[in-house]
């Protein structure tokens, strides 16, 4: 049962949630770490409660640890996990949960900070680099106050961020204009529909990849798919099995993708990156049911998938 807040605290929420999000790729785990902030802060004492000059740098400091220590474990259990790994897709806001699951105090600012591309090039880094680097550059955190939550010095918080500033430019691909990966994610759609698999491979990077993440429920490839004509013709071919599956046009983490849907049931949410003549470059696909409540409004039955 989720504690209420009170007085200065009430408004850091939906701050702490968005930072937390952004550190674990996971609404789910962002929710649990901000709720445990808040429990750690309602059990000191009125008086140490009282001492505290700012609630809110109070929050963040305890909620960054959380953060970091779930991602320090991320090692052994990324091991249990079956396949690959994605980040938890979000909808927009206005199809949050159906339209009403979750409280709007709780849902994640939709910038580029939480495009899919973005938070995959995050997962790569160390955990000190991925908590420098979004505390400083996303939320314009001080490098002293990020030292505290880190436990090294301003300088090394100030290289660690500057080394995750680095794989950002290696790694990550400059992002389109929304209107432009509409298009090609429309176009993408259409030729996925009429199972034409000479028009998918047309639309993508012939060294495309698709990442597909079922953790253990569901079936999909446990392995990224390289290849146009090996992707076009895995697609073509779920969409075989899969009588009745319905594409939808969605925002995804803030930016054009696709939603399957087979019957009233959300299965697969797709993310997209395209390259500069608008071919798509990198498929993330979420089918992981545990992943998708935030498109259902219903919680997911337990499981064994959980954020490595």
């Amino acid at each position: 049962m989720r504690i209420q807040d009170s007085g200065a605290v009430a408004g850091e929420r939906s701050r702490l949630t968005n930072i937390a999000y952004r550190l674990l790729g996971s609404l789910t785990e962002a929710e649990d770490a901000v709720q445990e902030a808040y429990a750690r802060w309602y059990a000191l004492t009125p008086a140490r409660r009282a001492a505290v000059e700012s609630p809110g740098a109070w929050l963040t400091t305890v909620a960054g640890r959380i953060c970091l220590d779930l991602l320090g474990s991320a090692r052994v259990r990324r091991e249990r996990y079956v396949g690959a790994w994605i980040p938890e897709p979000l909808p927009d806001r206005t199809e949050w949960g159906g339209g009403g699951g979750a409280d709007p105090a709780d849902r994640v600012a939709l910038d580029e900070s939480v495009g899919m591309a973005f938070l995959v090039v995050l997962e790569s880094m160390t955990p000190a680099e991925r908590v420098a680097f979004v505390l400083h550059d996303v939320f314009r955190y001080p490098f002293p106050e990020i030292a505290g939550i880190v436990g090294r010095t301003p300088a090394a918080c100030r290289q660690l961020a500057a080394s995750a500033r680095r794989r950002i430019r290696e790694e990550r691909t400059a992002p389109r204009p929304d209107a432009e990966q509409a298009a090609a994610v429309r176009r993408f759609k259409e030729a996925w529909e009429a199972k034409d698999i000479g028009a998918v491979v047309g639309l993508l990077d012939p060294d495309a990849v698709m990442t597909a993440d079922g953790g253990g429920l569901v079936g999909t490839a446990l392995r990224p798919l390289v290849g146009a004509r090996r992707i076009a013709e895995y697609l073509v071919f779920i969409a075989g099995k899969a009588p009745g599956l319905t594409l939808l046009e969605r925002t995804v983490n803030g930016h054009p993708g696709l939603v399957a849907r087979h019957g009233d049931s959300v299965v697969t949410v797709a993310a997209f990156a395209l390259d500069g003549d608008d071919r798509v470059t990198r498929i993330w696909a979420v089918r992981n049911p545990e992943k998708l409540t935030a498109w259902t409004g219903r919680p997911a039955e337990p499981g064994a998938s959980r954020k490595p």
